[in-house]
This record gives C-alpha cells, structure tokens and sequence, in this order.
C-alpha cells in the first residue's frame, strides 16, 4: 500500500513540475492589452501545452479559475531582411477568458 501512495506522489509532483514550465510567458503586444478589457489574456505556452495544463497552471500561478482556453500555433513565416532570406519564428499562445469580476496582475 505505500509504494503505491509514493509513486502516486510522485506522479502529482511531476504534474505540479510541468505546469510551473507550461506558460513561458503573459504575451504583452497592443492587441493582447486590448482583449484585457474583455477579461482575455493572452500567453506565450510550451509548444506541447495543451488546454487542460493551461489551465491548470493558471489557476496555480494567478489564483482564477479560467472559462475557457483558445490555443493558437503560429507557423514559422518567411522573412527577407536585407536581401537575405530567414525564417520567423513560430510559438504557440493561449488565450484565457476568465469571468467577469477576475483579473490577472502582470
């Protein structure tokens, strides 16, 4: 009965591990301000996050429980900068709605 207990103890402390490294980071341009006043904010996510573990580390990390999650992959574009040819880097974001009185503080 106890190996059983310490390995379910470490799996919920390798859950809790990955969800500190799920969201890289509060996605701060013009058009991500302008959904805070709508209750959306927006994340730059681990390529592999999905929408469960996104939530789950909101509610860890800013105490508010989340109504939905939209996840959206930015594909890589192709750049010309001085005649040279490049690649922009693709990521992934997530956009959280959250209800109507809670806020997230960046």
């Amino acid at each position: 009965m106890t190996s059983q207990n310490t390995q379910s103890e470490a799996v919920r402390s390798a859950q809790q591990k990955s969800l500190d490294t799920v969201i890289l980071s509060p996605r701060i341009t013009e058009k991500a301000a302008m959904g805070t006043t709508g209750n959306v904010y927006t994340f730059n996510v681990a390529p592999d996050a999905n929408k469960i573990e996104v939530k789950r580390a909101i509610i860890q990390m800013y105490d508010v429980t989340p109504t939905k999650v939209h996840i959206v992959r930015m594909k890589p574009k192709a750049k010309v900068t001085r005649g040279r040819r490049g690649m922009k880097k693709g990521y992934k974001k997530a956009m959280v709605y959250l209800t109507q009185g809670d806020t997230i503080a960046f």
